[in-house]
């Protein structure tokens, strides 16, 4: 055999013993997170941001956002991530016209009525990420088969694999909201995410995402609050991809912005998701932890100077 013939027949003998390794390591991490969150915390740090965390004297964003997970009352953190409970927060706030309709909320996939589901609207659960189903068309879709993945994501517990503790105390459950509809179609594939960072209640950048299908895809771009565009290679590494066109000022900015300034009200830190159509804001969610507190898209310089902002 040739040497490429016996790196192959080495593969086969030995992949099953690189899965079994796989899943023990996935093992021990799921094991640190339920007993020991802190500890995988500073592991995944070290693996996405190739350095390790300053606990003593935290310094930029990722750091202070860990550091806030271990070291002060999340409570609220609970509360507000939740994509249900945060509904009346908002409410009460003064706040419910930037709002989604919601259509329903149910604890089970098999208690969900389709027959008084509009056409179209959009399945998520209140407690996780990326667990987002789109309906376009409630005709053509297995209900049966919904139903099974609705439920799983009911199952599954965010936030142990990437130290997370807030979200363990938030109950899962599946919510059904109107479909908002993309009219910026001239700049954007996709519903423009506007993410605006607040530090101690007050809104300082706005992130965009815009043409969104997987990360690597994204476009993105940071602005200060006059709407003004940072540079990329200062902002951003290769994870997602510069945006070359002049993503809009939001007609509703202002209104994005009051709602940050009373909603976030003595909190270190946060980011607030909103969209717009039809020069109305709506509102996505709050997060506490950005990508878990690892953020590896932002440059070090980058993640310094937000860092800086939060007094911890």
């Amino acid at each position: 055999m040739n040497n490429t013939e016996i790196k192959n027949v080495l593969r086969v003998i030995f992949y099953p013993l690189v899965l079994i390794k796989r899943e023990i390591y996935k093992q021990w991490l799921r094991y640190l997170g339920l007993h020991n969150p802190k500890k995988l915390a500073s592991i995944l740090h070290y693996d996405y941001c190739k350095r390790d965390i300053n606990w003593d004297n935290p310094k930029d964003l990722n750091e202070k956002i860990n550091w806030l997970k271990f070291n002060s009352d999340t409570t609220k953190w609970s509360l507000l991530s939740d994509k249900y409970a945060v509904r009346q927060y908002i409410e009460k706030a003064g706040f419910g016209d930037l709002l989604v309709k919601l259509y329903g909320v149910w604890s089970s996939a098999d208690d969900i009525d389709f027959s008084k589901l509009p056409k179209s609207f959009v399945f998520k659960t209140n407690n996780g990420s990326g667990t987002v189903l789109i309906v376009k068309d409630k005709s053509l879709i297995n209900e049966k088969e919904v139903r099974i993945k609705l439920q799983k994501w009911l199952k599954f517990k965010f936030g142990i694999m990437t130290a997370e503790p807030h979200y363990f105390s938030i109950k899962p459950l599946i919510i059904a909201e109107e479909l908002l509809i993309n009219d910026k179609s001239d700049v954007s594939t996709s519903l423009i995410d506007y993410k605006i960072w607040c530090f101690n209640g007050e809104p300082h950048y706005v992130w965009t995402c815009s043409n969104r299908k997987i990360a690597a895809e994204t476009y993105v771009a940071l602005h200060d609050m006059d709407w003004n565009v940072y540079t990329e290679k200062s902002v951003f590494v290769d994870h997602y991809r510069k945006c070359e066109a002049n993503i809009p000022k939001p007609e509703s900015l202002n209104r994005m912005i009051e709602a940050c300034r009373v909603l976030v009200k003595d909190i270190p830190q946060v980011r607030l998701d909103f969209y717009e159509v039809g020069g109305k804001a709506y509102f996505g969610e709050m997060t506490f932890t950005s990508s878990g507190g690892y953020m590896d898209f932002y440059t070090k310089a980058c993640l310094e100077e937000m860092g800086a902002l939060v007094k911890l």
